[in-house]
């Protein structure tokens, strides 16, 4: 027999941009090459406890030709011997009634259920407890923000409240959108992973804030402001810290003018954060800098772009996606 992932996962939908999803934690390696599957004209599945891979792209197949999601998970477990041993989670697009649904075989190892809301389900097998399950449901259900962050979110939640039992590894998010791929070519909106890690949620967090400010378009904000005071000396120890401004010569006290600016350019060119222009990414740090993660004047490279881009984040948490 394969091995199992021992897996919490989350499958939904948001019907305000017709983005579908997956967020997924286990105690087992590149969770995200077996668990997820997603497409913006069917729907999403997650397959996992001694997972048959083969529901994934006939699961969303069955979405496409309109079976509702029951419809979906009966076709595909109705000839497979192992269905004992299978567990899946579907969301379908069409927004009806049918368009969630969960199958937990007999035989998944305890704790193993799942659970369903109005666009989601939420499943997981080998967890601590069945509260694992209730608190991710619950955090889906009253998180504020994107698809994304409330994905991540109730795998926080769901890690919280006791997790899976064997412990973490890895963890992946994917979700689709209409022409929300590259350059609009394709629909894979968001599609991170992290294979192996001692903290998988906090490390997927972490490349999703990058991914996101890198890749997804936000909205042009009505008003922005610069830099001054303590957010600007701050944010210059940063770029002193990774290289971009000389910290005995280039540093100014509260005031952020062309030198400092064209340090903040070369970091946002070495960091391919061109979906916002320089004046948007000013106005983010100024916005974003004081909710940010890290010490406030980091002193060495690492930490300053994570505390850089982490405020970036927050600043342009404010404006709707694209």
């Amino acid at each position: 027999m394969q091995p199992r992932p021992s897996t919490f996962s989350i499958v939904a939908r948001d019907p305000e941009t017709d983005a579908v999803g997956v967020a997924v934690q286990s105690k087992f390696v590149g969770v995200g090459a077996v668990v997820p599957f997603v497409s913006a004209d069917a729907g999403a599945v997650a397959t996992q406890s001694f997972a048959n891979v083969a529901y994934g792209p006939d699961g969303l197949d069955l979405l496409r030709e309109g079976h509702s999601a029951a419809a979906a998970i009966e076709e595909l477990t109705e000839d497979d011997e192992e269905r004992a041993s299978r567990q899946v989670g579907v969301v379908g697009t069409d927004g009806t009634d049918g368009s969630v649904a969960a199958f937990t075989g007999e035989e998944c190892f305890d704790y193993a259920s799942d659970r369903q809301g109005e666009h989601y389900t939420v499943q997981g097998n080998i967890l601590e407890n069945a509260e694992t399950l209730d608190a991710m449901a619950e955090t889906f259900e009253e998180s504020e923000g994107g698809l994304p962050e409330r994905l991540i979110a109730a795998l926080h939640a769901g890690n919280d409240a006791g997790g899976d039992k064997r412990g973490e590894q890895s963890a992946a998010l994917s979700v689709a959108k209409p022409e929300g791929g590259y350059d609009g070519k394709n629909d894979r909106w968001v599609d991170v992973r992290v294979d192996d890690h001692n903290h998988p949620i906090d490390e997927l967090e972490r490349v999703f804030k990058i991914y996101d400010v890198t890749l997804l378009a936000r909205e042009e904000p009505d008003e922005t402001r610069e830099l001054s005071g303590e957010t600007a000396t701050q944010v210059q120890a940063a770029l002193a810290a990774l290289g971009f401004l000389d910290a005995e010569t280039e540093t100014t006290n509260g005031t952020f003018g062309g030198t400092q600016r064209d340090a903040l350019e070369d970091f946002r060119g070495m960091n391919n954060f061109e979906n916002h222009s320089l004046t948007v990414i000013e106005d983010a740090l100024t916005r974003g800098w004081d909710e940010a993660d890290g010490e406030a004047v980091p002193t060495d490279a690492r930490a300053a772009e994570d505390r850089l881009v982490d405020a970036i984040w927050h600043g342009l948490a404010r404006l709707d996606r694209l």
